[in-house]
């Protein structure tokens, strides 16, 4: 063989070489895209019947950070009142509560794409599933202690009605556990759990707990936010509030494996602020010392 053509072998077992390398680099740069991005997780959430205190360990900013610290909806004040008026809640009747749940959803459509709109953001509808029995979301199993489930992958909220539930329902309970998911949701179209997501594939067990329990208290601030725009009215009634809030100072923690939601006192002291405060910037768990939100 002469000299050109083992020139040419030489350059094109080269050239065949960095395009398997180049490959093999681009696998490895969409299987790290797909596990940084792939967000099957359920975020899940009762309805009413941790690191150590101590400073953070200081790390440089993510990129998007201020997604979560800085969203615009903080600035939009006191949620819209859209004089939400679901109804009654008879006991027993599957149809009363498919009625109600999807009333409450309409309600909280039109109050958070009011407040999207003062933000200058984009707004989308998440989709209401009304179930018997624990199912398998596109997000995976059903969580332990559950009620309810926001999924990201379908942007839908699963909503579990018991038997005892439908036999003696609680509207103040059930509106306040769709409300909660529905926090999920906007944190979701907001980019807030685009921080999130990123955040948690760069953290230890610890820290993955401490930034749950940011989205879980964020979402509860939320959705007491929302009740705050029913204060006074027969569903929201100051006694049936109070004994929510305390029920869950005595009990938010107990249904959870791990403290990712937040003790029950944290949990009670979230709702307290959306309420009394109305309005999303009271829920900036983001930004808050790491003793707020253990």
């Amino acid at each position: 063989m002469n000299s050109v053509s083992t020139g040419k072998l030489v350059a094109l077992a080269a050239a065949l070489l960095a395009l398997v390398l180049a490959a093999a680099g681009l696998v490895l740069v969409l299987a790290d895209s797909a596990t940084t991005s792939a967000r099957p997780v359920n975020e899940a959430q009762q309805i009413a019947s941790a690191p150590a205190n101590g400073a953070e360990t200081k790390r440089v900013p993510l990129p998007g950070r201020r997604l979560a610290t800085a969203s615009p909806l903080y600035r939009t004040g006191r949620l819209a009142d859209v004089n939400c008026s679901p109804g009654e809640l008879p006991p027993g009747s599957m149809t009363a509560y498919r009625r109600f749940l999807m009333r409450v959803t309409a309600c909280l459509n039109r109050a958070w794409a009011a407040q999207f709109r003062k933000a200058g953001m984009t707004f989308s509808k998440p989709r209401l599933r009304i179930i018997s029995g624990k199912v398998r979301t596109p997000c995976g199993a059903w969580n332990t202690g559950a009620d309810g489930v926001y999924c990201s992958t379908d942007r839908t909220m699963y909503l579990m009605i018991s038997r005892d539930q439908l036999r003696n329902p609680f509207p103040l309970g059930i509106t306040r556990l769709i409300a909660h998911e529905y926090g999920h949701h906007v944190q979701q179209i907001s980019g807030i759990w685009s921080y999130y997501w990123t955040a948690r594939s760069n953290a230890g067990k610890a820290g993955r707990l401490l930034l749950s329990r940011r989205s879980e208290l964020q979402a509860e601030c939320f959705s007491s936010v929302f009740m705050s725009t029913m204060q006074g009215t027969s569903l929201v009634t100051d006694a049936d509030w109070a004994y929510t809030v305390d029920w869950f100072r005595k009990n938010g923690a107990k249904g959870w494996p791990q403290n990712d939601h937040g003790k029950g006192p944290t949990q009670a002291a979230w709702m307290t602020r959306g309420f009394n405060r109305g309005g999303p910037g009271a829920c900036n768990t983001w930004a808050a010392a790491t003793r707020s939100v253990t």
